[in-house]
C-alpha cells in the first residue's frame, strides 16, 4: 500500500508499505481521506521527537474491510475514524473517570503509532469512533482532531448561550472553535486573526466580531465592546495570543489552551486571584466527545471547510502550512486509489 511516512530532512516520503496481520480487538480500514494537520507538521519535523519511518495522520476516515477476532463494536462496512486518540490503557484513574486523553499509557496515531494517511490502516476497534450518516468523509476528517479539540475546549469554558467567548486563531482549529460555539452552544463569537482573510472566513461562518490584534489591541477592544469576554479558546501558537486572552476575560471568565507555543504565557496573580479566573488546558478529546462532534457535523450544525488534494502534495500543503496560505482544512484523498 502506498503511505506517507516521516522521511529524512524534515520531508515527507511517499512509500509502498506492507501491513501485519491483524490481531485481536483490531480492525482494517481502507482510508478513504485523511486531514492534515498542524501536529503532523510537528511530527514530521522532529519536534516531538525522532520518529522517522513513522506513517503520517491522525484525521483519518476509513471503511473497515476486515475485523480480528473478539471484535464487537465495529463491523465491515462501517465508517470509522483514526484519531490522535488512538488508544489509552482502559484501567487508569484517568480513562475510568472520563479524562482517558491524560492516560499515562495513551498511544498517538501519526505519532507513537501509525496513522491513517496511508491507503490501509489498522486501529484499535473500540477505540475508532463511527462516523455517522449524513456526514461526509472529509468532513469528517476534519472534526476527527480540529473539530473535537475545539469542540471539547468549549465544553471546557462552561460558556453559557448567549455569552461572550474569545477565539484566538481562526485557522483550521479556530473556524471549527467558531462554528461549534455559534451554532451549538448558542454564544456570542469573537474571531481574532492577524490573518484578514481568515477574519473575512470568519465573517462568512458568523462570528459577531472580528479583530486583526496587529492594527488594534484586541483585549482593549473586547473589554471595550462586550465588558470583558466570559471565556477564551486560544488555538494560536503565539504567546501574544495567550497573554490578549488573559487580559480580554472579565472577572470569572475562563481561558481554555488548545495552541503548543514554546514560550510561557505571563500570569498576573493577583488579577487572577482577584478576579478569579480560571487558566485552563484541554487535550483533544474522548470518544464519547467525538461522537458527539461527528453527530452535529452530521446534523449539518458545523460546515468544515475542506479542500481535497493527493498524497503527492503533502510537503506543499505544509509548505503553504507554514507561510500561512491555508484556508480550512486540507485533507488527502485516498478514494481515487482504491
Amino acid at each position: 500500500m502506498k503511505a506517507a511516512i516521516v522521511g529524512a530532512n524534515k520531508k515527507v516520503e511517499i512509500v509502498e508499505k506492507e501491513l501485519r496481520p491483524l490481531k485481536a480487538n483490531e480492525a482494517l480500514l481502507k482510508m478513504e481521506c485523511c486531514g492534515v494537520c498542524h501536529t503532523d507538521l510537528h511530527v514530521k519535523n522532529g519536534d516531538f521527537g525522532d520518529v522517522t519511518g513513522r506513517v503520517l495522520g491522525h484525521e483519518g476516515i476509513g471503511r473497515v474491510i476486515a475485523v480480528g477476532e473478539d471484535v464487537t463494536s465495529l463491523k465491515v462496512g462501517d465508517r470509522s475514524s483514526v484519531a490522535w486518540m488512538f488508544e489509552s490503557c482502559g484501567k487508569c484513574e484517568y480513562c475510568v473517570n472520563g479524562q482517558e486523553t491524560l492516560c499515562r499509557s495513551v498511544k498517538n496515531a501519526g505519532y507513537t503509532v501509525d496513522g491513517g494517511m496511508a491507503e490501509e490502516c489498522i486501529v484499535t476497534a473500540d477505540y475508532a469512533v463511527k462516523v455517522p450518516d449524513g456526514l461526509g468523509s472529509a468532513e469528517a476528517s476534519s472534526i476527527t482532531c480540529a473539530g473535537v479539540t475545539t469542540y471539547k475546549a468549549i465544553k471546557e469554558s462552561n460558556i453559557k448561550p448567549g455569552q461572550w467567548i474569545a477565539i484566538y486563531g481562526l485557522g483550521g482549529l479556530g473556524n471549527l472553535a467558531l462554528q461549534y460555539a455559534k451554532k451549538v452552544f448558542n454564544a456570542k463569537v469573537i474571531g481574532i486573526d492577524i490573518n484578514d482573510l481568515q477574519l473575512d472566513f470568519a465573517k462568512e461562518f458568523g462570528a459577531d466580531l472580528v479583530i486583526n490584534p496587529a492594527k488594534e489591541d484586541a483585549a482593549k477592544k473586547i473589554q471595550e465592546l462586550t465588558g470583558g469576554a466570559h471565556a477564551a479558546v486560544v488555538t494560536a501558537v503565539s504567546k501574544a495570543a495567550f497573554n490578549s486572552a488573559i487580559d480580554c476575560v472579565r472577572a470569572g471568565g475562563t481561558i481554555v489552551a488548545v495552541g503548543l507555543p514554546s514560550e510561557s504565557m505571563d500570569l498576573n496573580i493577583p488579577r487572577l486571584v482577584l478576579d478569579g479566573i480560571k487558566v485552563v488546558g484541554s487535550l483533544v478529546g474522548t470518544r464519547t466527545d467525538l461522537a458527539e462532534a461527528f453527530q452535529f457535523g452530521a446534523e449539518g450544525l458545523v460546515v468544515p471547510k475542506v479542500h481535497m488534494r493527493p498524497v503527492e502534495d503533502v510537503n506543499d500543503i505544509f509548505d503553504e502550512m507554514m507561510d500561512g496560505k491555508i484556508k480550512g482544512r486540507m485533507v488527502i484523498d485516498f478514494c481515487d486509489k482504491h
